[in-house]
């Protein structure tokens, strides 16, 4: 009979989405050699370069800018919370828009 529930992988992945780079961060200096983890780091660490960038650029754009990073912060929030629940069901799957990305990381 296969265990059910959550592993430590999943948690590593799960924690990558919830702390963002400082998440990423732990996930490459502790368990580097955990694929599932790993994985999810990098979904993770795109995410965070993309929502970053267009958060810089939005800044620079009068008025509209201004107006969009509400739109834009819950764009983060939304791709963060599919990340999260990827990881903890145990799926292997990128991120809509930012997974791409990721999976061009080879470290």
């Amino acid at each position: 009979m296969a265990k059910k529930g959550i592993n430590e992988s999943q948690i590593w992945a799960f924690l990558a989405y919830l702390l963002s780079i400082i998440g990423f961060i732990l996930v490459f200096a502790l368990k580097k050699n955990d694929r599932f983890a790993m994985y999810h780091a990098k979904q993770s660490l795109a995410l965070f370069i993309v929502y970053i960038a267009g958060y810089i650029i939005l800044l620079f754009i009068p008025i509209i800018g201004w107006a969009v990073l509400t739109v834009w912060w819950i764009f983060g929030l939304v791709l963060a919370i599919i990340g999260m629940i990827n990881a903890l069901t145990g799926k292997q799957k990128p991120l809509p828009i930012t997974g791409k990305l990721a999976e061009k990381f080879t470290f």
